[in-house]
């Protein structure tokens, strides 16, 4: 036991022991029955269930068939206190504490992948993007049976995670059960350091941006910030405009929850984004959007899935709230509490659920999640080839007439249908996603200098009336 915790251990019962003595005095110098006096004791500390845990403990120090040593027991006790509470109130060791802050920084030794318990066995909630889980094929749903060749329902899933991280270059054997397979997968992963690129980005085409959050860190905002802005000057640079965002937070388990605002405020420029509450006034918090952003008034399309969870929620109801955003994809995890890390001693923590967090029109996450406005599955699509004769194709077919000065279109169709049949093959949510804004673009580029002209010409007509 540090010096730390024994010194807390020494106020605390400090306070209990004052606490006691002032209601012995008060029981006799006030006339109370035994009832009363239970009461007032009981009102301070429940007695009945310490001497119950008091009785329980000796028990199994003294009678367990194997010993067990003190900290142990403690340990064992502050677990099973914490992870009934719900999945995501945890004790922290120090390397688990540990683990919590690399994780907020991105950078860990391991596999890269985010993994849950489900009838004791370890499943997969995401693999991050570029680790050697990702790239060995690991998939989200699957289920990890072994590890090593030890079974996983022997571990925690604390125990689990520990034997996946380890030093850069060593090896660890997963057995796989998936969905839709019928024997064992097997796969030997070399660990790596995980950086975890919290954003990155990508040019579509057709002035459409593409932005991939897989984890919200202290940095996320100001990453999305810069890689707007670099899709912003790529536009210019082209002689265009950004004439539209996809932000893709599928299989994002979440993170920090400021991140999570400042992503929301890049987009926002007044307005709620977010708000706690909890038993205490310190787990209340009210997050609203600044006047500054990079992108206030660019088309937005928010792709989530089912392993869109916390933070991502966040970004999704408050973009889908003020209607900044069209939400496509499939139903959300459904986690809308937040945990806040509460340090102990130093180099041990509780990380403790404190609060539920709703959106700005106060709907709570919580079991339920969010729901997309377009709901589109991921699918597998297979394109057949379809053979058409044009006017081209006709033997003695007349010229165009203008052949000679008209720039080719055809070049930069056959790139459009490059981008577009890419995403198809590969990611047919994603593929939706821009088809959608591709037709909003195409919608405003003809319907805007419609009306403008109209506009003036009824301005020029008032002038000559």
């Amino acid at each position: 036991m540090t010096n730390g915790m024994l010194k807390q251990l020494v106020i605390s019962a400090g306070i209990i022991s004052s606490q006691l003595m002032s209601s012995t005095v008060l029981a006799e110098t006030d006339p109370v029955s035994a009832e009363q006096k239970s009461a007032i004791l009981e009102e301070h500390l429940p007695l009945y269930e310490l001497r119950t845990f008091t009785e329980i403990f000796d028990r199994i120090r003294n009678s367990y068939v194997e010993p067990v040593d003190d900290k142990t027991l403690f340990q064992y006790a502050i677990d099973g206190m914490l992870s009934n509470l719900d999945p995501h109130s945890d004790y922290l060791l120090p390397e688990d504490f540990s683990d919590l802050q690399e994780s907020t920084t991105g950078k860990f030794g391991g596999l890269g992948i985010e993994v849950g318990i489900e009838d004791g066995l370890i499943k997969v909630v995401t693999p991050i993007d570029d680790t050697p889980a990702e790239r060995a094929g690991i998939k989200s749903g699957d289920f990890i049976v072994s590890l090593d060749g030890e079974p996983v329902r022997e571990m925690s899933l604390n125990d689990a995670i520990d034997r996946m991280r380890g030093e850069p270059g060593t090896d660890i054997e997963l057995n796989i059960r998936r969905k839709g397979e019928p024997d064992l997968l097997e796969f030997v992963l070399t660990r790596a350091e995980i950086n975890v690129a919290s954003v990155r980005s990508k040019d579509l085409g057709e002035g459409i941006g593409y932005l991939r959050i897989t984890q919200f860190q202290d940095k996320s905002g100001s990453e999305l910030v810069s890689a707007i802005e670099e899709l912003q000057s790529q536009a210019q640079q082209n002689n265009t405009q950004l004439h539209g965002l996809i932000l893709d937070l599928r299989n994002n388990p979440g993170g920090v929850l400021d991140a999570a605002a400042e992503v929301s405020d890049a987009f926002l420029s007044s307005g709620l984004i977010v708000y706690t509450e909890g038993r205490i006034s310190e787990s209340d918090f009210r997050f609203s959007a600044t006047e500054k952003t990079v992108a206030e008034n660019t088309p937005l399309i928010v792709l989530i899935n089912g392993g869109s969870a916390s933070a991502s929620e966040i970004v999704a109801g408050a973009l889908q709230d003020h209607k900044r955003a069209v939400i496509v994809g499939t139903q959300s995890f459904g986690k809308g509490s937040v945990q806040s890390v509460l340090p102990i001693g130093g180099d041990k923590a509780i990380k403790l659920t404190t609060a539920r967090y709703f959106t700005p029109k106060g709907r709570s996450i919580q079991a339920q999640g969010i729901q997309p406005d377009v709901y589109v599955e991921q699918s597998e699509v297979t394109t057949y080839e379809q053979s058409y004769y044009k006017e081209s194709d006709l033997p003695g077919h007349l010229s165009n007439g203008d052949d000679d000065n008209a720039e080719n279109p055809q070049k930069d169709l056959d790139a459009d249908h490059e981008v577009s049949d890419n995403l198809l093959s590969k990611d047919f949510q994603l593929y939706q996603a821009y088809t959608l804004l591709k037709g909003w673009s195409v919608f405003q580029h003809h319907a805007y200098p419609a009306v403008k002209t109209t506009a003036n010409k009824t301005q020029q007509d008032l002038k000559q009336d």
